[in-house]
């Protein structure tokens, strides 16, 4: 598909998913999946991981400029290597997802994604437990690395875990911000080797950054002005109602 052929809503549909993008990256990570079920309606779900792909790496660079001093290293020496066999494996298991089981398949994962967002919520004691045991963070890299290669959507999987490792607000951002730049650009060449990066998308990404620009203005107004706690489970209903269409399409 090409951007001539998008429709009025769609565009209206990606518009909406890059300004998601970029208030993802000033603290409200749940919009994060909102933006990926709003590209998923504008094109085919797998051709639309590759044209978010770029989106995201322009935001990963604002959030790396403003929070790159409160980057905890340790945890992401421990939480790369593992991401990386995640971003293979999920390389290799998406041409084996047929095209019209691809949709559904991002669903169950946004939802599967949100029911742990939600528990981590309502009872923090057990994933803190957990981010406590020395071999966590393979599994959760993994887990990580695997999500987001197939649907971009791995921002659940570090919110437990780097909530779990107690990191203040701004550590808690930085260490993030890091990370998912590392892993977007290492997904890069994966992503092109597919097919699902090339030059009609990276035209969509081009036209979408001012609004990238907006959502990341937006998102530091924003954090002042509304309570972050009823807007993330805002954006948690929101999400899991479009989780269930992809299921259902």
């Amino acid at each position: 598909m090409t951007i001539s052929e998008l429709s009025a809503t769609q565009w209206a549909c990606a518009a909406a998913a890059a300004v998601c993008i970029g208030l993802s990256k000033t603290g409200f990570g749940g919009v994060g999946m909102v933006a990926v079920l709003l590209m998923a309606n504008v094109m085919p779900a797998r051709e639309s991981t590759g044209a978010v792909l770029p989106l995201l790496i322009v935001a990963d660079v604002f959030a790396v400029h403003a929070f790159r001093r409160f980057t905890i290293w340790r945890h992401l020496i421990k939480l790369l290597p593992p991401a990386v066999l995640g971003i293979v494996s999920g390389w290799l298991l998406m041409p084996l997802i047929p095209d019209g089981v691809f949709a559904p398949v991002i669903g169950w994962m946004v939802v599967a994604l949100l029911v742990l967002t939600v528990l981590q919520k309502l009872s923090r004691r057990l994933p803190a437990a957990a981010a406590e045991h020395p071999a966590i963070a393979w599994p959760v890299g993994w887990a990580a690395g695997l999500t987001t290669m197939l649907a971009n959507a791995a921002g659940a999987v570090m919110t437990i875990y780097l909530l779990a490792c107690r990191l203040p607000k701004y550590e808690f951002v930085g260490t993030a911000a890091w990370f998912f730049f590392i892993v977007n650009m290492l997904k890069v060449p994966f992503s092109v080797s597919m097919g699902l990066i090339n030059g009609s998308s990276l035209l969509l990404d081009l036209a979408l950054v001012p609004a990238i620009l907006a959502g990341v203005a937006a998102g530091r107004s924003l954090l002042s002005l509304i309570n972050q706690e009823v807007f993330e489970w805002l954006m948690i209903l929101f999400s899991f109602a479009g989780g269930l269409r992809l299921i259902l399409a």
